[in-house]
């Protein structure tokens, strides 16, 4: 269900045997939003001499590609290969090609194409979209400290917290872990928090990955 995708567009280029290679990536959800984004790098470079294409939706699983006049098999596959190897969805990549004189061959134009895909996912925020839900608490001042001390062992992020009359914490944290961490605490307060889940969605928990590698 957890999926990684780009946050923003992102680009990067490197030359080989002076033929440019531009990689362009980009997040997108539909089909008509990766045609779009393939559209506008093709209206910057009208005189490159190749715009190839690769995307991949969550949504009805699609997956799909363009040589964009390379020879078959060399340049859109390659593209498309990178990004499932990164288990990257709905992100769309374009390398854009500026022929030098000098052909590549076969063998030439797949390295060249694959890396300028990877490049653009280099240059990209990766994040790792999870299922979670979004958890409100309540508590007094007297149990906050064991609370607090709980909710970094469920990998939970902090999205606001008030200090009134009682303290009030809103929290997200992954639907598989959210059931242990609310019998944690209703155990450690005695049944004394009040709860509310405010409901289900996703949500980028790539820093807390990167922290505790859950």
């Amino acid at each position: 269900m957890n999926y990684f995708t780009v946050s923003k567009p992102a680009q990067d280029s490197f030359i080989e045997k002076r033929s440019e290679f531009i990689g362009y990536i980009s997040p997108v959800s539909t089909n008509d939003e990766a045609v779009e984004f393939i559209n506008s790098i093709k209206a910057q470079h009208r005189k490159a001499k190749h715009n190839v294409y690769a995307y991949i939706l969550r949504n009805d699983n699609i997956s799909r590609y363009s040589d964009d006049g390379e020879p078959q098999g060399t340049a859109g596959m390659p593209v498309l290969e990178v990004l499932k190897k990164r288990g990257l969805t709905d992100v769309c990549v374009v390398v854009t090609r500026y022929f030098g004189g000098i052909l590549l061959g076969g063998g030439g134009l797949v390295r060249a194409y694959s890396h300028a895909a990877s490049l653009a996912c280099d240059a990209a925020d990766i994040m790792h979209m999870c299922l979670c839900h979004k958890l409100s608490i309540t508590t007094d001042y007297g149990m906050y400290g064991k609370i607090s001390y709980l909710l970094p062992n469920f990998d939970t992020i902090t999205v606001s917290s008030d200090f009134g009359s009682d303290v009030t914490l809103e929290i997200l944290v992954l639907s598989e872990k959210l059931k242990p961490l609310i019998d944690e605490l209703t155990e450690v307060t005695n049944g004394s928090v009040e709860l509310t889940d405010c409901g289900e969605f996703y949500e980028d928990f790539s820093s807390i990955k990167k922290i505790s590698d859950f």
